[in-house]
């Protein structure tokens, strides 16, 4: 199985850690060249690769880590996204409600990218507390998903666990989609909220 991150600010990098710290090797692209991102990646770990955009797109899973009003961008990277799952990590702030038609912003992403599998994920949590430990206090810090595919949602939940994660999945995009999304100048009721499960 192949990873990539797709968008290297803030929360790319908080990704791309979680990545280093348990070993797991993953590529990161933005629209830029590989170079830009080269030192960065490097301060991060070995297992960090930059690559071009229609490189790492090859991947089997890949975080949607760009602005939610850049995705279609993203989209057009392949003609269709057939066998790959995207992780929908955009929050869609600012986008009102009436042009998201009472959907949930995951559903637009779907759209985009024909084809694949969307797990709405990672999202709730701001970049600094993405960016520690998942281990607190002997728990884990949760991880909310939600997809109308079930097997994708399965999949990437125990890709959470290998993070170090506790992934809680929330059912479908307009169910527990809903919950972690924002919209307009509103936050879904699970947006922020800084969770630690213990077994």
């Amino acid at each position: 199985m192949s990873y990539a991150i797709v968008g290297f600010g803030i929360t790319g990098k908080a990704l791309a850690k979680a990545f280093a710290r348990n070993g797991i090797e993953v590529s990161v692209a933005t629209t830029r060249e590989p170079e830009s991102m080269a030192a960065d990646a490097a301060a991060i770990g070995p297992q960090i690769i930059p690559k071009t955009l229609a490189e790492a797109v090859k991947a089997d899973i890949i975080f949607l880590v760009v602005r939610y009003e850049s995705h279609p961008d993203v989209a057009k990277a392949l003609p269709n996204w057939h066998g790959k799952t995207i992780v929908d990590v955009t929050n869609a702030h600012g986008v009102f409600p009436e042009e998201l038609r009472g959907q949930p912003s995951s559903r637009f992403v779907a759209q985009a990218f024909a084809g694949a599998k969307v797990v709405k994920g990672f999202n709730h949590l701001l970049a600094a507390v993405l960016d520690q430990d998942p281990a607190v206090h002997g728990g884990k810090r949760a991880i909310f998903l939600a997809s109308d595919h079930e097997d994708a949602a399965a999949e990437i939940a125990a890709l959470a666990e290998r993070l170090g994660f506790a992934p809680i999945t929330l059912g479908g995009l307009s169910e527990g989609g809903l919950l972690v999304q924002s919209f307009g100048i509103s936050w879904g009721r699970l947006v922020f909220q800084d969770l630690v499960k213990f077994d």
